[in-house]
Formats: structure tokens, sequence, C-alpha cells
């Protein structure tokens, strides 16, 4: 089975020939932007993956585990150290299980009980060199933003930064929500991402100093 992701360095074919390959052949499907595999391994791709076509949860669930682990790579080039929660430990990015890929499997207690129990449920933390937390991301496929946005609330008063991370069609209902009078505390601090955006990030790793995120 053969997998091929967009990223420099990470793979035998380079992103401008996959891409050719892509577009021209249909040998090759996609399976998220910036993954595909071959028309031939697809019963096995979707079955590694437990992903049941026409399954909106099956999906869901493979979305989810697939930006979290994005967000961890990312997250690792920029230096910084990573998390997620427990419940998603033992999902696969590829591979591997996130609770692998990730830095931490506990949480580094870094305030009281009250605020650790919030972030503990986020989908993924970035850590600076103090163990500090600094972004906080919450994958959203279809589940309800505003829930994430209370947590950020919850954390408001870290000097962290917030992203809501969904496909482009969630945008306008992020937008009603975070205009919300309840969360104008951190509305300039919360960023809505999309799938595309996180997955372009990852394949140019290597021009991400260039990048505003």
């Amino acid at each position: 089975m053969k997998l091929w992701t967009s990223r420099h360095g990470r793979q035998k074919t380079p992103e401008a020939n996959v891409r050719r390959i892509v577009q021209y052949s249909d040998a090759i499907f996609r399976i998220q932007p910036g993954l595909w595999a071959l028309e031939e391994s697809r019963d096995k791709v979707l079955k590694k993956f437990n992903i049941k076509e026409g399954d909106s949860k099956s999906i869901e669930q493979f979305n989810h585990a697939y930006y979290q682990g994005l967000l961890i790579e990312i997250g690792h080039y920029r230096n910084s150290a990573t998390y997620v929660p427990p419940q998603d430990q033992h999902r696969l990015f590829l591979d591997k299980e996130l609770g692998d890929l990730a830095d931490y499997k506990i949480i580094p207690q870094f305030t009281f009980e009250t605020l650790l129990r919030k972030a503990r449920t986020v989908d993924v933390i970035w850590f600076n060199e103090r163990n500090m937390p600094t972004h906080f991301y919450e994958v959203e496929h279809t589940t309800d933003i505003k829930n994430s946005l209370s947590k950020f609330y919850e954390l408001q008063d870290f000097f962290s930064s917030f992203y809501i991370v969904a496909n482009s069609h969630r945008e306008n209902e992020f937008n009603d929500k975070i205009n919300a009078s309840i969360f104008s505390p951190i509305k300039s601090r919360v960023e809505f991402i999309t799938y595309d955006k996180v997955a372009s990030l990852h394949s140019n790793l290597s021009q991400q100093e260039q990048l505003i995120w």
C-alpha cells in the first residue's frame, strides 16, 4: 500500500510531480488535501483508516485525526512541544498513533486543575520551552463551534493564540458564533483556518518563516 504526502523531504516524489500525476492519471485518488494513494489500493487504504465511503462518522473521525497529526508535525517544525487529549491518542495519523507522535501524553501542569480540565480536551496544544501553552487548536468537522469557543473563553488569561480548524464552508458559521457578545473578550485572538491551509502549510514547512500564522 503506497501513500504520498506533498511534504518535501518526507517522500520520494516531489510535490510538483505528485500534482502532475494526480492531475493526469486515474491511477491515484486523493484521500485528503496533500494525501494520495494508488487507486488499486483504495480498499486497503480505506480499511486501514477505518473509512467507510458514505459513512459520515468514519470520515469525520479520519479527518479529525489527520488534521491533528498535521498540526502536531507543524508544531514540531516550529520547535514546540505538542499534546493531544487521551481520547484521541490511539487514533491513527498515517502509520502512527497520535499519542506516539505528540510529545506529551499527560498535559503539563501549567495552571490550576479547574482550567486544566478544560485544556485537556483541546484537540492540539503547542507548548514553549517553559511548558506554557502558546497555541490551542480545535478541529471542527461537524461539531458545534460554540463549544470550542467556550473552551477558549475559559483559557483567555494565558498568553496564547486560539484557532478553529475546519472546512472552508464553516467559516460563515464561525463568524456568526465569534461575533456573539459573550465572546467579545477573545474575538481578536481566535482565527479560523481551513483544512486546505493546514495541508498547504504542512506541505511547505521549509517556507513557513515567510507565512503568517
